[in-house]
């Protein structure tokens, strides 16, 4: 379809090219050929309804069974509309032969006119089409009746095309509901991007994609808005230029919609649309207001009927806005008019937006109107609020549109400011924003100081939590928490919200820096006050954070929970935020453990496009390390090597001391040089390690990798030997263990020793069992499949298992895995302290003992585990448990009561005392 209309916007023929060349929209056409008896086009001047319906009718199958009426401007003669419907009609194949030729007479009654029509139709076989265009035109209500008329009576193979500017009351309500009427709406009309770019082509003109895309988004799709562009663009000398300040005051633009729209409304109705063109959004109060007159809502809405380029907002159809370039053209209307006026309706509008808690639009009309302190003292009181509720890109914005110079001298904004800079992850210049408010802090009413503490408070806060420096963090959220009440007297509600920003905030820090268990607590606790308070922007960013602990626990829970943060953050519109991209890596994560590299590779991408090392460098580096594991279990380890060894730098002047993840990252590193052959270097990475990091568990593993490569697998069993004695703190469900075990194995039976061999896979098994981690035998590829296959003591308790295992060896894709639902409520530390032991053959009273409890509280615990697994009897819990990754290895790897009891016992004493 071309751009234009042809009564209604501009000339049908094509935008350059050859004469008539239109933009041809196939999904239009069939929906004018759809069964409904009628089709109503209804949009507003200059939409292309007049191109699109000269493109379809000449179209294969409609071609000579459509006839075309074009009514001419306020048309009120029943006799010459009938006449030239029914001489389109005698145009036609199948209207020829049975439509009747008359002739004009003085006493011609269009009644007559429309009964011998259904006559001479009444007959009719053959599918026919009556294409009437600007039907707004009609002028005479009695014209309306007749072709309701003939609307309500017509034969079925009779379809009527109405095309108009608005909707004309014809009674096709009753259509509707019967299903007989279909229609095309402006929204429907609208070019899409690849149909703009098909129409610039069609001109001669080669747009560069953003020149287009900003030309489209200025236009929102308008078929005249966007022909006039091309015509304009034709010759000229700069395109980007012309399209960065292409508007609707443009001459061409501007002259079109004051004839075809604004120069047709009353004096009453202009002035209501130019007072409010300052306003992004209206309502029937705010045009009130601004006009000092009544029935500003109805007016709105007739506007918004008549297609008159006004749109609601709602479906109760309370607030609308005008079309970007109409709003354009009204904005320079006023300022030819009432120049004088234009601060005035900006500090009016702002005042109602203030008054009615819409604070964004409020600062914007502040600083219209030239009033910035006021503008950065809005601003200041309810950013914590916009920022608890995802609106980054709104505080964004705002700040763009003050002088760069009040940054710096408003201390109020200098910390908003200083928030944004943490936004882009600059550190530094966040630092420095906080610094000038503090210093400026002097200047600030004495009524306004309690407000500039408190963002500094906040802010503070965060910058703290992006460094990744526990201690600053818990000094912050202990002076924020302490300023909960104030903050509540000042604005009810927004203390509990800090609060639970300072516990989300210790959480998801105590985590990244030491993958402690009591960031659990604290995490737990601020989504609970984030629901409490309806502020789902920091339950999606608790949940995100949550994610990767719950990892340690069960990976059905760490999925579930990461992907309900994902879907928090994909309806609220929240997808670049770096949270996502915390969220995104657990679920890639678990994928990965589960030995599902296909399904884990779009969601690694996605959190590595999402985050940075400046605003979440201790998540960068475990993306990092799940894209290092994952390119060494598919045997590609230069890409691996690629992954855990790029610049560092820049990473590590964000991360506040030394991080628990670039141990792990340095012993992958260690297996890619390894697989690559080059055991130099690996061996000079080792080296170059401390003492302390040399007895980690992932460094002996590695350190044991590089020994079975060196061809001395005794040196390996002597390195080995102490990372399997006890407990790993770091290592809780025995992923690193489990990695020694398989290590172990290929040791042994390079030493000769296969019942050792064999013991050791069976552990390995063991934990991934329960773990659901596939790593340990997928990292070590070129030995694992000959240990799996000699031995054959594993195949009754792992038979299931190895099988997995075996098929991704030789290359087969499993199946995607269920997802299955977590347990109904999370379970206590008591109660996974129990459940540890169901596996055993112990009884109730003996494993009361061995947890020093009586055998009623075991009981108890039983019962209520039972409960939220949703099961009956002891062994369903076990295998419910174990799906859900809720077992734990023992210390041994075993299945003896003494390794459970020792591991919890442990954790008991880590955890309890982070707990608030």
């Amino acid at each position: 379809m071309a751009a234009g209309a042809g009564s209604d916007a501009v000339a049908p023929a094509g935008v350059g090219g050859d004469a008539g060349r239109v933009v041809l929209r196939p999904v239009l056409f069939e929906r004018l050929a759809t069964s409904a008896r009628v089709t109503v086009v209804s949009a507003p001047a200059g939409s292309g309804k007049t191109v699109l319906l000269r493109s379809w009718i000449g179209e294969p199958g409609v071609a000579g069974d459509a006839g075309w009426v074009a009514i001419g401007r306020d048309e009120r003669d029943p006799q010459r509309f009938w006449l030239s419907v029914l001489d389109a009609l005698r145009r036609t194949g199948p209207g020829s032969g049975l439509v009747r030729a008359v002739s004009a007479a003085p006493d011609l009654d269009g009644w007559a006119l429309v009964e011998r029509l259904l006559t001479d139709l009444a007959a009719l076989e053959h599918r026919l089409w009556l294409v009437i265009d600007d039907v707004h035109e009609l002028g005479s209500t009695e014209v309306l009746r007749q072709l309701e008329l003939l609307v309500m009576r017509a034969p079925p193979q009779l379809r009527l095309v109405l095309a108009s500017r608005h909707d004309v009351r014809l009674g096709l309500h009753r259509l509707r509901l019967l299903g007989g009427l279909a229609e095309v709406r402006a929204a429907d009309l609208r070019f899409n991007l690849a149909e703009a770019r098909e129409l610039f082509v069609d001109a001669g003109l080669e747009l560069s994609a953003p020149t287009l895309s900003l030309l489209h988004e200025r236009t929102e799709g308008w078929a005249a808005g966007l022909r006039l562009a091309a015509l304009s663009l034709i010759g000229h000398p700069d395109p980007e230029r012309f399209a960065a300040e292409f508007s609707g005051s443009e001459r061409t633009v501007a002259e079109y919609l004051l004839a075809e729209v604004l120069d047709r409304q009353s004096e009453q109705v202009r002035r209501l649309l130019l007072r409010t063109s300052v306003l992004g959004r209206v309502n029937g109060e705010l045009a009130d207001l601004l006009t000092g007159e009544t029935g500003g809502e109805r007016v709105l809405q007739d506007l918004e009927q008549a297609n008159a380029f006004v749109a609601s907002l709602d479906t109760a159809r309370t607030w609308f806005r005008y079309h970007q370039m109409f709003a354009d053209l009204l904005q320079l209307e006023l300022r030819r008019a009432a120049p004088g006026e234009l601060a005035a309706l900006h500090r009016a509008g702002g005042e109602w937006f203030a008054s009615h808690g819409f604070p964004a639009d409020a600062v914007r009309h502040a600083q219209a109107a030239g009033d910035w302190v006021p503008a950065a003292r809005l601003l200041a009181d309810h950013w914590p609020a916009l920022y608890l509720d995802g609106q980054a890109a709104v505080v964004k914005g705002l700040l763009a549109g003050f002088p760069p110079g009040l940054l710096n001298t408003e201390a109020e904004l200098a910390v908003v400011a200083a928030a944004e800079e943490l936004n882009r992850g600059s550190l530094d210049a966040a630092g420095r924003y906080l610094g000038l408010a503090e210093t400026g802090s002097a200047s600030v009413p004495a009524g306004r100081r309690g407000q500039l503490q408190l963002l500094l408070a906040v802010v503070a806060l965060l910058l703290a939590r992006q460094r990744g420096n526990l201690l600053a963090v818990a000094e912050e959220a202990s002076r924020l928490q302490a300023m909960a009440g104030v903050a509540d007297t000042a604005r009810p509600g927004l203390g509990a919200d800090l609060h639970g920003l300072a516990l989300i905030s210790l959480g998801s820090t105590e985590f990244w820096a030491s993958a402690s268990g009591g960031a659990e607590g604290y995490l737990e606790a601020g989504i609970a006050l984030a629901r409490q308070g309806g502020r789902p922007y920091l339950e999606f960013t608790g949940l995100a954070y949550r994610a990767p602990h719950e990892f340690y626990h069960s990976f059905a829970r760490a999925d579930e929970r990461a992907r309900r943060a994902v879907e928090l953050a994909e309806w609220h519109g929240w997808t670049d935020d770096p949270a996502v991209g915390v969220a995104c890596t657990v679920i890639g994560l678990v994928l990965v453990w589960h030995g599902q590299p296909d399904e884990a590779e779009p969601w690694i991408q996605r959190a590595e496009r999402t985050l940075s090392a400046e605003t979440q460098p201790g998540a960068v580096l475990a993306v990092r390390m799940i894209r290092g594991t994952l390119e060494l279990a598919r045997d590609r380890n230069a890409e691996a090597l690629a992954a855990l060894e790029p610049p560092g730098e820049p990473l590590a002047r964000q991360l506040s001391g030394q991080h628990y993840l670039v141990t792990r990252i340095q012993a992958l590193v260690v297996h890619a040089l390894v697989r690559l052959g080059q055991a130099e270097r690996a061996g000079q990475l080792l080296a170059g390690l401390d003492e302390h990091d040399r007895e980690r568990t992932e460094i002996r593993v590695a350190t044991a990798a590089l020994r079975i490569a060196q061809g001395d697998p005794q040196a390996a069993l002597a390195v080995l030997g102490p990372a399997q004695e006890g407990p790993d703190s770091d290592d809780y469900w025995g992923f690193w263990r489990a990695r020694a075990d398989v290590l172990e194995a290929i040791a042994r039976d390079a030493c000769g020793d296969p019942d050792r061999a064999a013991a050791a896979i069976e552990r390995a098994l063991d934990i991934s069992e329960r773990s659901g981690d596939l790593t340990p035998f997928l990292l070590y590829s070129y030995a694992a499949p000959g240990l799996l296959e000699r031995d054959g003591r594993h195949r009754g308790a792992h038979a299931s298992l190895v099988a997995e295992i075996q098929s991704l060896l030789a290359g087969v894709r499993p199946a995607p895995r269920a997802r299955l639902q977590p347990p109904l409520a999370p379970l206590s530390d008591s109660e996974l302290r129990v459940l540890r032991y169901l596996p055993t053959n112990l009884t109730a009273p003996e494993v009361a003992r061995e947890l020093y409890v009586s055998a009623n509280t075991v009981k108890t615990h039983m019962r209520n585990v039972y409960a939220k697994l949703a099961v009956h009897r002891r062994a369903e819990a076990v295998e419910r448990a174990r799906a859900l990754g809720l077992l734990a290895p023992s210390a041994a790897g075993g299945t003896g009561s003494a390794g459970p009891q020792r591991r919890s016992r442990r954790r008991g004493r880590q955890g309890g005392n982070l707990r608030h």
